[in-house]
């Protein structure tokens, strides 16, 4: 009896694990980021969607900025990542990085906005920096990301 619960109990762990989710499912979606100055100050808004491409690829479309800057104009590209860490008691974390370039053209400069943080579930937090050329294109802060 003890032997037929032993093997009954390896398979539902293996059922569960088996049940964690995949990469993809835990990242895609509509997604919302609050970037603020260490001092609080709000810095940056924007929204996005991202999809998971596989191998830790992250796809990043739509992104609009909902706040005013001019370190971002046309031909921005955006780029991301995400390694799945685990789902433990129905909890989804992993790591996140994202990488916002300004196209060198017009008189926005040559900038970059880098974000790395941590997924838990449903929400993004992390540190971000930017650098550039452009005026007022510097700074680091913290931020939250939100999936709507």
């Amino acid at each position: 009896m003890r032997s037929i619960l032993s093997i009954l109990f390896l398979l539902l762990a293996l059922l569960l694990v088996g049940c964690g989710g995949s990469n993809g499912s835990a990242i895609n979606g509509n997604w919302t980021a609050t970037l603020t100055e260490p001092n609080g100050t709000p810095a940056f808004g924007f929204t996005t969607t991202l999809n998971s491409t596989g191998n830790s690829g992250v796809s990043v479309t739509n992104l609009k900025f909902n706040t005013t800057n001019s370190c971002f104009g046309s031909g921005t590209t955006e780029t991301g990542g995400f390694s799945l860490s685990g789902t433990l008691s129905g909890v989804t974390t992993g790591g996140f990085r994202m990488t916002i370039q300004s196209s060198n053209t017009g008189s926005t400069g040559s900038n970059t906005l880098t974000l790395n943080g941590t997924l838990t579930n449903n929400t993004i937090n992390g540190t971000w920096s930017l650098s550039g050329t452009g005026a007022g294109c510097t700074g680091g802060g913290t931020f939250t990301m939100n999936r709507t």
